[in-house]
């Protein structure tokens, strides 16, 4: 709010009755009984003339009716320019108690009210209409006061009624003052209209009688006293009284009786003839009347609940605020012409008489609220205003943000005293709805302490922007609205059920050129947002730009009701649970071999759970799904999945080294932590939707039933989408480098349409990683460039598993088919032989030959024939031999054979035949001990060291891959502190005794 402005809870002073009461006003409802009856502390402050003129706005009929009454007792021989008899039949909350109390007063102390503002324009009105000044004191007149609404037939109260029993004694004893020698002198005539005017006029002074709800005593009260004889009597006594009260000069009377058309009292047959006789009675004898009007309204709440009136300058400056805003194109197109805003086109003038009401509020409580026939206009209008002032100047002395006029969405509904006075105003009329719309406004709109509600949250959760400091309520405020709209029903008068989306979008309105029409339509759009908004309400799409969307809160069951009751009652077990469900539904292997889901144990690290989870399967590629209940990757919550995958992988420290064999040939399958969050989401709305759809409301209501299974079906496909999505991580075991280190590597699918959960496209992905081989790319090629040195020599069993458990080696497709298939085709094209113990070369005439689980048969590189003669390289023609060679040659021939015999044809040989020598030589590269000895000092000596590094390096790679059977050694250095307790506790995890000491 600008602050250059004088704001309205500062510029009003709240009555010290309201504040002292906390903004309820006990006396709202004024009792003509206790105005003239009540003493002491029971006596109401408004028994004071004074006083009453006080809070009394002066409206034109009271001082018309105040003005009759004056006449008539006080003009002289004027009298006749005025009524005698008066009917007030306005509804309840009308101003009748009010005026009745104003008319008391008139004659009871005349000289202080009409020294008030009220009494002023009641004597210039008498002046204007008899041409002189009323009678001073206006004749000192008597008044007669029968408060039938505190009389009982027939059981007169002894204080007040003397010896009285039926109505016409107690009108005697009160209008000649307990004189009892005149009471008794015209006790007996209850019916004779002589004797009754001869009664009134031996007062010799005026009389005011002023009967207050009449009704109240005719109709049930006589019922109840179930005295045929007292009814006739009452009866025929009202009847003559009200014919000759229009006989006796300077006698007026005033008659409360609600017009039967909105009067919905139950009334007996015989009570219900009474009514209708006297109805007659009084249409004939005198003129029915209302003390206030639709316009009087807020003249009416600023008299009754201020002390004096704001300044003109303090007017002026709040009514330029909004200059801008009523002016501004968008807001007029949109906003203010489709809801017709009349107030604009005189807008200073029409503020001023609402200060510090907004027109648009008092437009709906004068045109709308009035005509809902259990609301109590005046009474209740200014109950739920002294409420809403009070709690708004309230908020505005702790410094929160108040609304520079108070408009239709600014009851603060979180202030118990404004919601009762709302729902107890008439505007609901039955229990059970009242209570409905109690709940509806906790839980819709903001609950007692202002933490919850959907509107109320929404505000608190809204990420900051340019005019959320000028607005800081605007759903609140949008949604109380809603409320008011539909607490009436569907009485809106040329407006329909509930609130149009334009006037809820006026709602929000404030004077700050910040909050556009843009800002209101996305308020109002969130908050009806079935899934995020209020759940109660009832929308009617709109038709085009002269028939907007409406929003009606609802105490009917409705589907959303439902589903938003039961969403509260979701827990994170049963969403995670559906989660885990659907995510083993939607994932598939693909090329792998086997799928695997690893459910969440809360009770356990995610280490310890992928520890002891059995998933070192050996010779099976196999894609893993993480539980997003305990697992996830990004947003700074992944340590404790990264620690898990570490362990998982075998690259582990100290107690957390697993065993870990086949980590390589497992991926796993892992959930976005961002994503997960909406999936979660979307899991409660999921299950909401499902038990609302098996309530037993929703099955045996065939239209809920339709729209449960629909929104559950579009539950499930949001749901299983955002669970594709979120999983958009994959974790692999990687060394690209073949002497490098292991680690953790991870790929993310940035596509919608890309999940981790999908085998098929996970391998595509790690394809593109060179992780593993694509279907078709493994091939013969491909077999010997993956392989190497060391690998020629070793079993095709261990061949095998390097594929399952060394990552520097991709993946197969089609897993040991591909290898076999590789192997075989090698061999085939003579770039790869397979040999068995001997050294041997073993034939193989189909890819099922290639016995991968066999520890005999080897890999070996192809070796070059040779002459069996020779030895050479196999040739044609003869042999090319020195004569070493030749003696050679001719030593291997037989005695017998002539040394001089005919040059021989070259025999061809193959490698399988090996001589002593090579099969020697075959033997050393099947295994080989090694020993050796060093001692060096490596401080200072940075090549010594990285050439140490490189050879315990290999070390580590030849016992990875399992190519050392058999170790046996001492070892001796100084390390680091730090370090040398790590190498121990290594030590004792193998069960090896070390000697450490300090040097």
């Amino acid at each position: 709010m600008t602050t250059s402005v004088t704001p309205w809870w500062k510029a009003l002073n709240l009555r010290q009755e309201i504040r002292s009461a906390s903004g309820q006003i006990d006396d709202v409802q004024m009792s003509l009984f206790r105005a003239v009856h009540a003493t002491g502390a029971d006596r109401p402050p408004y028994a004071d003339a004074d006083y009453y003129g006080d809070i009394t706005h002066p409206t034109e009929r009271l001082i018309d009716l105040l003005t009759e009454i004056a006449v008539r007792i006080g003009g002289g021989d004027d009298y006749l320019k005025a009524r005698a008899v008066t009917r007030l039949d306005q509804g309840m909350g009308g101003g009748k108690s009010h005026a009745c109390i104003g008319a008391y007063h008139l004659a009871a102390n005349p000289g202080a009210l009409l020294g008030t503002e009220l009494g002023q324009k009641v004597t210039e009105r008498a002046r204007a209409r008899i041409g002189r000044p009323l009678a001073d004191g206006l004749g000192r007149p008597h008044v007669l006061v029968l408060p039938c609404d505190n009389m009982t037939p027939g059981a007169g109260v002894q204080e007040l009624d003397g010896p009285a029993v039926n109505l016409y004694e107690r009108f005697l004893w009160r209008l000649f003052s307990k004189d009892y020698t005149l009471f008794e002198r015209y006790r007996r005539f209850w019916s004779d209209k002589h004797k009754i005017a001869e009664a009134i006029s031996a007062v010799n002074r005026p009389v005011l009688i002023i009967v207050d709800e009449v009704l109240d005593y005719i109709g049930n009260g006589l019922d109840g006293a179930n005295q045929t004889d007292l009814a006739a009597q009452d009866m025929a006594f009202l009847r003559a009284l009200l014919d000759v009260v229009n006989d006796i000069p300077h006698v007026a009377m005033l008659v409360v009786m609600i017009a039967s058309d909105i009067d919905k009292t139950a009334l007996s047959p015989a009570a219900q003839a009474r009514r209708d006789d006297l109805n007659s009675q009084l249409d004939r004898n005198g003129l029915p009347t209302t003390v206030t009007g639709v316009g009087d309204f807020a003249d009416i709440l600023r008299r009754r609940l201020f002390d004096s009136e704001a300044a003109d300058e303090v007017l002026t400056a709040t009514a330029a605020l909004y200059e801008e805003v009523l002016t501004d194109k968008t807001w007029s197109k949109q906003i203010w012409d489709p809801i017709g805003a009349s107030w604009r086109r005189n807008w200073r003038a029409e503020m001023a008489a609402c200060y510090p009401f907004h027109p648009m509020l008092m437009s709906l409580a004068q045109s709308e609220w009035s005509k809902v026939a259990g609301f109590q206009r005046v009474r209740s209008t200014i109950r739920i205003f002294a409420a809403t002032v009070y709690a708004l100047q309230q908020r505005g002395k702790a410094g929160e943000w108040v609304p520079t006029l108070i408009g239709p969405g600014d009851l603060p509904l979180s202030d118990s005293t404004v919601r009762e006075a709302l729902l107890g105003s008439g505007l609901v009329e039955d229990d059970r709805t009242i209570a409905n719309y109690r709940s509806l406004a906790e839980i819709e709109v903001i609950n007692h302490d202002g933490s919850l509600g959907a509107a109320r949250r929404q505000d608190l959760d809204r990420q900051p922007s340019t005019w959320g400091t000028n607005n800081p309520r605007a759903a609140e405020r949008a949604a109380t609205f809603i409320f008011l709209a539909s607490v009436v029903g569907t009485l809106r008068p040329g407006r329909g059920r509930g609130a149009s989306a334009p006037e809820v979008k006026a709602a929000t309105s404030v004077p700050e050129a910040t909050y556009t029409v843009t800002d209101a339509d996305g308020v109002v759009d969130e908050l009806v947002n079935p899934n995020q908004g209020m759940s109660a309400l009832d929308i009617t799409p709109g038709q085009g730009n002269n028939k907007p969307a409406r929003y009606f809160l609802s105490t009917r069951l409705t589907h959303r009701m439902l589903v938003k009751n039961i969403r509260r009652t979701i827990t994170e077990t049963e969403r995670d649970q559906v989660i885990a469900d659907i995510t083993k539904r939607l994932a598939s292997s693909g090329p792998f071999r086997d799928l695997q889901f690893i459910p969440a144990d809360s009770q356990r690290s995610p280490a310890d759970v992928l520890a002891t989870a059995g998933l070192d399967t050996a010779y099976t590629t196999r894609l893993i799904v993480l539980d997003p209940a305990q697992y996830s990757l990004r947003n700074g919550m992944e340590k404790p999945t990264l620690e898990a995958l570490t362990v998982a992988m075998g690259l582990g420290q100290g107690s957390q080294q697993l065993p870990v064999q086949w980590a390589s040939s497992a991926v796993y399958a892992v959930v976005n932590t961002q994503q997960r969050a909406l999936a979660r989401n979307l899991a409660v709305e999921y299950l909401a939707r499902q038990k609302a759809l098996q309530a037993p409301e929703v099955q045996n209501d065939d239209e809920l039933k339709t729209i449960g299974a629909k929104e559950l079906a579009e539950a499930k496909t949001q749901l299983e989408r955002a669970l594709k999505r979120a999983y958009q991580h994959v974790a692999y075991l990687a060394q690209p480098d073949p002497d490098g280190e292991r680690y953790v590597d991870q790929l993310t699918f940035d596509k919608d349409n890309i999940t981790a959960l999908d085998g098929m496209l996970v391998w595509k992905g790690l394809a593109a990683r060179d992780k593993v081989f694509d279907t078709g790319q493994f091939s013969a090629k491909a077999l010997l460039h993956n392989l190497r040195d060391h690998d020629y020599g070793k079993t095709l069993s261990d061949i095998r598993a390097a594929f399952y458990s060394a990552p520097r080696l991709p993946l197969l497709y089609g897993g040991d088919r591909d290898l076999q298939q590789a192997i075989y085709d090698a061999v085939s094209q003579g770039v790869l032989s397979i040999i068995d113990g001997a050294g041997t070369a073993v034939e193989v005439t189909a890819p099922g030959q290639v016995n991968l689980a066999s520890t005999g048969l080897r890999l070996a590189k192809p070796q070059p024939k040779t002459c069996t003669d020779c030895g050479q390289p196999v040739h044609e023609g003869p042999c090319s031999l020195s004569s070493d060679d030749t003696m050679a040659v001719s030593s291997t021939h037989k005695p017998s054979s002539p040394a001089g015999d005919t040059p021989r044809v070259p025999q061809q040989r193959e490698t399988s035949g090996l001589s002593p020598d090579r099969s020697s030589e075959r033997e050393q590269v099947r295994d080989r001990q090694v020993a050796f000895s060093f001692t060096k000092n490596l401080l200072a000596n940075n090549d010594s060291a990285d050439g140490f590094a490189a050879l315990f390096r290999a070390f580590y790679m030849a016992l990875d891959e399992r190519q050392i059977s058999y170790l046996q050694g001492t070892l001796q250095l100084v390390i680091q502190g730090d370090e040398a307790g790590r190498i121990q506790q290594h030590l004792e995890e193998l069960g090896i005794n070390g000697t450490f000491k300090e040097i």
